[in-house]
Formats: C-alpha cells, sequence, structure tokens
C-alpha cells in the first residue's frame, strides 16, 4: 500500500510539474547538465497546487525531494534527455517556517527551513565524494562503498578474494560532488539591544555551491540536521544544529525584517506632506540631548543618503553620506551616535580603541570552519554594515594604521583584502558617522581648529561634512540646557517609579505631561520604517534650479581660489557632497524631484560646515588644504619662506644660522616670533633642518 502510496506523490509531483513548470523543465533539459543542474520550485506555487503536498515536504523534505526528482526523471520530454541527477530545489517558504537563528529548537530537526542573514565566512568550494570505488590491489575487484555525511567508509574485505585490502580508491569510478560551508549569521537589524549575533553552519552541494561571498545578504532554505560536538574520544550529549542547504538566495530585499502595513504608509505619507517635516524630524533625533539643530538636519539626511548611481560604463558614484562630528568632551556626540544606531534600519556601532582593522574590514581566519586547514575570511564591522549606518565612535583614539583601513572603504565603498593568499574584495556600500575628540581633549580657541584634528587630511577629506562642536559657557543656552537634562531626568524618574514602586502614586496623566517634552516627535519605530521606505522606493533627479544653485555655489567659492597666491578654496569632493545633501533632502518629502529649496538646504550645511574648519584663520579665506592636505596655503608659504631666510643667513655665518637672526629676520617680513619659532619646530621634526650645534640652524 505503502508503494501505491508513493507512486501517487510522484503522479502528484508530475502533474504539479505540468502545470506549473513545463517551460521550466524544458529549459532544463536543454541546458542540462552543464549549465543547469537543478529546477527551482517556489513553495507558494505547490501550496496553491495541493497544500497537504505543500505542508509534508516541509515536515518530510528529505522523501517528498526523492519523490520530487523521481518525478523529474520520468517527466517525459520532447528530447532525449535524462534528467538523471537533476534536483529540485524548494524556496520561499511561509512567514512561520522562516525562524531566526536564535530561535532555532530541537522540534525544528529534521524539517525544512528557511533563514535570512548575512555570510560570514565561506570555505573555498572542494569536491566531496558521494560513492568511493575501492580497487583491491591483490586481485582488482572495485568495490562500490557510498559514503555519507560522517566519516569516510572504507569496505571491511574485499568481495573478489575476501582479503581486507590494501585497497586503492579508484578516482575515476568513484563520484564527485562539488561542496562548500557558509556560516550565516543574524542580520544586525534583527538585533536590538546589544544581543551577540548567533549563527548556523550551512552545507551546501553541486550547482549552488561557489555563489555568494562574505557580506552578501541571503535567504537560505535546508533540513535541520544535528552534529555531535566534542571528538570522538570524548563525545558529548550536546549536539549542534547545521543546515543541509537546498538552495540559497542573495536578498536584493534590502530590510527584509521591515513590515511596512498600509497604515505605516499613509502615515509616512501624511509626515512627508507637513510642511514642517524637516522639524519634525529634527525633534525625533536624540530628543534627550538639547540643541544641535543643524547637526541632527545632517544626521536624518545622512539616514536617508542620496542616491547611488550606477553609469552606463559599469562604475558607480556613492550615494551615501559620511559624516564627523569633532568636539569636546560631554557634548553628546556619544549618544546621538547612540541614537542614529538605533533608528537606522541597518546599523553597526564600533567604538575606536576596541576596534582594530581586520574587525573593521575582514580578518582571515583559521579555524574549525571547514577542515581546519583553510583559512576562511570573516566579513567586519563596515562589511556588516552594507546599505546602511557604520557609527564609528573615539575615531582619534584608533592607532593611525587601523584607521587607513577606512579610507577604501568610505570612498571606493569595497574592501579589498590580501590575507593568507586570500584575494577578494567585499562590498562595503554604508555611511560612516564618526566621533572624535580634538588632539588636545578639547579645542583650544587660540590655534587653527584644523591643526586640532588629530586625524590624517586624506581620511578627513572623505567625509562630506564635518561640524565641531564647541562647548563655550553662554548663560541662556546653559539655562535651556539645565532645564532640558532636568525634565529628561525627571521624566525618568517618574516612569521608574511607576514601574519599581507601586505603592506611589504615580498618575499616568503626570507623567504623560512631562515626556511629552522629551518624547520623539514621530515615533522611532514609524522614523525605521519611513527611511527604509524612502529608501527602496524614493530616487529623485535634480532640477534646473537645484542644479544651478548648486552649481553656482562652488563656482563662486572657486573663484576666490583664482589669483595666483590664492589657496584653493574648496575642491570637487564638496560638490558631490552637496549634490548627495540635495537628494537626500528631496527624500525626506517622499519627492521624485530635487527643487531648489532641498540644493539652498544642503548649500547651507556646506556653508556652515567649511566656516567652521575650512577657514584658514591668518587670511579669513576658505582654503580646501586645511582639510585635503593638512597644511594651510599661509602655513605652507610661510614654511618655504622660512626656509628660504635659514638658507640665506646660513651663506653668511660658517656654523650655520644663528636662532636668534633667523626670528629677527622673520619679523622683519612680517612673521610673528612665535609662528616662527613653531614652524622652526616643524621643519626639525620633518628632518629638513637641523642643529649642528646649540642654538644655531642648517638645512639639510
Amino acid at each position: 500500500m505503502a508503494q501505491a502510496g508513493n507512486s501517487e506523490l510522484v503522479d502528484s509531483f508530475e502533474q504539479f510539474f505540468r502545470n506549473y513548470y513545463d517551460n521550466e523543465i524544458k529549459q532544463l533539459a536543454q541546458r542540462y547538465p552543464n549549465e543547469q543542474r537543478s529546477l527551482h520550485v517556489d513553495w507558494q506555487d505547490l501550496y496553491r497546487f495541493e497544500p497537504d503536498l505543500a505542508d509534508d515536504f516541509i515536515a518530510q523534505p528529505e522523501q517528498l525531494q526523492r519523490y520530487a526528482e523521481e518525478a523529474l526523471r520520468l517527466y517525459d520530454l520532447p528530447i532525449d534527455v535524462s534528467l538523471g541527477q537533476a534536483h529540485v530545489r524548494i524556496r520561499n517558504l511561509p512567514e512561520t517556517e522562516s525562524p531566526e537563528i536564535r530561535e532555532i529548537r530541537a522540534p525544528d530537526m529534521n524539517s525544512l527551513v528557511q533563514v535570512h542573514g548575512i555570510v560570514r565566512k565561506a570555505t573555498d568550494v572542494r569536491p566531496k565524494i558521494e560513492e568511493a570505488a575501492f580497487e583491491c590491489q591483490l586481485c582488482g575487484t572495485l568495490t562500490r562503498v557510498p559514503q555519507s555525511s560522517g566519516d569516510f567508509q572504507e569496505p571491511h574485505e574485499c568481495q573478489g578474494c575476501e582479503r581486507q585490502g590494501p585497497f586503492r580508491i579508484n578516482f575515476d569510478q568513484s563520484e564527485f560532488v562539488d561542496s562548500q560551508k557558509l556560516r550565516i549569521q543574524e542580520s544586525p537589524e534583527g538585533l536590538r539591544g546589544g544581543e551577540t549575533p548567533q549563527s548556523l553552519d550551512v552545507h551546501i552541494e553541486d550547482d549552488i555551491t561557489g555563489e555568494v561571498t562574505p557580506g552578501d545578504h541571503v535567504s537560505a532554505t535546508g533540513v535541520l540536521r544535528l552534529e555531535q560536538q566534542g571528538d570522538n574520544q570524548d563525545k558529548s550529549p550536546v549536539f549542534d544544529f547545521y543546515m543541509e542547504g537546498m538552495s540559497v538566495d542573495i536578498d536584493e530585499e534590502q530590510f527584509e525584517d521591515m513590515d511596512i502595513t498600509d497604515e505605516d504608509k499613509k502615515a509616512i505619507y501624511e509626515i512627508s506632506n507637513d510642511d514642517d517635516v524637516y522639524e519634525q524630524m529634527i525633534a525625533s533625533i536624540a530628543p534627550s540631548i538639547y540643541g544641535y539643530e543643524q547637526e541632527k538636519l545632517a544626521m536624518i539626511l545622512q539616514l536617508f543618503s542620496g542616491v547611488t548611481k550606477q553609469l552606463p560604463e559599469g562604475s558607480r558614484i556613492r550615494g551615501d553620506l559620511h559624516m564627523l562630528l569633532i568636539g569636546d568632551p560631554g557634548t553628546g556626540k556619544s549618544q546621538m551616535l547612540g541614537y542614529i544606531q538605533n533608528i537606522a534600519p541597518r546599523s553597526v556601532y564600533t567604538s575606536g580603541k576596541g576596534s582594530s582593522s581586520a574587525g573593521l574590514t575582514a580578518a582571515a581566519v583559521r579555524d574549525d570552519f571547514g577542515d581546519g586547514q583553510q583559512w576562511t575570511l570573516e566579513a567586519g564591522a563596515l562589511v556588516l554594515a552594507d546599505q546602511g549606518i557604520a557609527a564609528v565612535d573615539e575615531l582619534d583614539k584608533m592607532r593611525s594604521e587601523d584607521r587607513s583601513a577606512m579610507h577604501e572603504a568610505l570612498e571606493q565603498q569595497k574592501i579589498s583584502v590580501s590575507k593568507a593568499g586570500i584575494n577578494a574584495t567585499l562590498k562595503s556600500r554604508c555611511s560612516l558617522l564618526g566621533a572624535a575628540n580634538p588632539k588636545y581633549g578639547r579645542f583650544d580657541q587660540y590655534e587653527p581648529i584644523g591643526e586640532q584634528i588629530d586625524l590624517e587630511p586624506a581620511l578627513i577629506s572623505r567625509f562630506d561634512l564635518i561640524f565641531t562642536v564647541t562647548d563655550q559657557p553662554d548663560e541662556e543656552k546653559d539655562r535651556n540646557l539645565a532645564e532640558h537634562i532636568l525634565t529628561t531626568n525627571y521624566a525618568g524618574e517618574l516612569t521608574t517609579q511607576q514601574e519599581e514602586m507601586t505603592s506611589l502614586e504615580v498618575s499616568d496623566d503626570e507623567i504623560d505631561e512631562v515626556t511629552e517634552q522629551v518624547d520623539p516627535e514621530i515615533d522611532a519605530e514609524l522614523l525605521r520604517k519611513y527611511i527604509a521606505y524612502a529608501k527602496q522606493n524614493c530616487h529623485p533627479r535634480m532640477t534646473d534650479e537645484a542644479q544651478a544653485t548648486i552649481r553656482d555655489f562652488y563656482v563662486d567659492l572657486r573663484s576666490k581660489g583664482t589669483d595666483e597666491d590664492a589657496a584653493v578654496p574648496v575642491t570637487a569632493r564638496k560638490l558631490e557632497a552637496l549634490v548627495r545633501l540635495a537628494e537626500a533632502s528631496a527624500r525626506v518629502r517622499l519627492s521624485d524631484t530635487v527643487e531648489q529649496s532641498d540644493a539652498e538646504q544642503s548649500v547651507e550645511i556646506v556653508r556652515s560646515c567649511l566656516q567652521d574648519i575650512g577657514v584658514d584663520p591668518e587670511t579669513g579665506e576658505f582654503d580646501a588644504d586645511i582639510v585635503e592636505a593638512g597644511t594651510s596655503k599661509s602655513q605652507r608659504d610661510r614654511i618655504k619662506n622660512l626656509k628660504g631666510l635659514i638658507s640665506d643667513i646660513e651663506e653668511e655665518y660658517d656654523d650655520g644660522a644663528p636662532v636668534d637672526i633667523v626670528l629677527e629676520r622673520a619679523e622683519e617680513v612680517g612673521m610673528d616670533q612665535s609662528k616662527a619659532e613653531h614652524e622652526i619646530d616643524k621643519l626639525k621634526q620633518k628632518g629638513e633642518v637641523y642643529e649642528p650645534s646649540t642654538d644655531t640652524l642648517r638645512t639639510t
């Protein structure tokens, strides 16, 4: 009877294929076996055809896959091809069968599940023996032994001469299949509140190997299996899950766990049509921190980001905005970073001291993964933040060689790795939000800000926006700040009392009244959905007026650098930053076009940033080199003049140029004595000037 049942199941599958997958099977037959060896079946189609069959497939995947493949073999094809080794691969399971990796439990064993996550490691593709043909070296008889997933099995005795070997594997007669192991980790957007992400190993075979690289977001469908922990001598009663992968698909969908309902969409459109949409957004970012309207607006624009363009010749222009906050201690930078990390649909947070270059980019690891003999790449923070935001706090506390790992990730948005014989390029299409303290802990108002930023010019120039946050006493501002902080704390105290001390009567009205002042205007969850929705559905283009506004601002700024001895005020990088900011500004309104008002807003932000950091304090002019090269034009000229002075005086004196005469002459040329001393020290550090004897200088 069971046999009849089996043939019925095979017939059902055959009928299903005929109704739904006729063209696909004919295409498979034409391309089999070299180009294609699998038929991918959507579970939803099977459910529409016969719900019971679809449910059985989840409960008993192995048997039903065998029947489905049998049905594929028996399928009558117009051409004479045997689909003997073709696979049927199920994908797109229902939500109920897609647990989070951390939710997988013992009852899920041997059933079909689908997990979403990010590929953290992948081994190389290696051949695995499925059926080994052993040749007896005495009489030459072949013995075939099928290999299961456990240990390698050898025959006990020769079937011809009945001796126990020796045997040799005949590779021509054995059957091999490609195999690969992936380690899939939970996506960062599914983790809230600092949980450690969990991972699942997936074993895949044959034609689906070699398709994904570390950093890809994937959906893997397969059967959950158990393997025993411990080694052969010391076996443990505890088992580990792994998955025998049936299909692995790269998720194009950016934020797979965002369920945006129609109600959400309605709320999103309502907010986007408000006149004060930007004010509402600003009030929703870190409401517990007082002030910083400009910085908060820039963070909103960074969350929405510009449009990434793919050009016809294959290159791409990044749309992600990078932003750096440099400020005095205690100005709430880290809090803002933490808040942004909470709101961004996908984000990774890391702090300077605890991050190495390998942890940011990718590490080559040799471990128990695979057969333990090979190196695998493990994706770092900037790769895990792909298509989201990477928040890096305490940038200035990192070692400079670790920071240099970020250069390529910021501009090219990819990370090239050459370690342990692995050459690979991983994607890191993320926005970077950095925070750092000035060189001496806090800003010194008598020194140019450019010199107080202790980061490499090459790194700083890749940031679209750099904000300086200074902490200057100001009575009115301080009073407002104090009130704000006290109200925030009071609201927290009331809520805690209501939860923890039930004997005290704390009315809800009282709490609502106080928390209203520190509540975000737009609920954080809705804001996350808003951002995800805008990034997926809104790709604005520029109007002529917006282009003209940005062009005029840029050309006008550059024109100040046309004199012979003037500094270059701003570079083309800023022009791209202006475009990205304007596009993000349009995205906030869910608009399809970038209007002039968006362009004006982006010009305003860039101007205020340049005003903070890009102005040469000596000339009062904009100077791009302060950021791009680390020394302003006037400083370079001064160093050049000073070097000339020293070499002139050197010729007059035999022992070298006396320092006091150098300072005198410098003053005659109009150089401040303290500045001249500062520059002489710099020249000494660089080795361009040395002291042959006390208080005399020579050029090298």
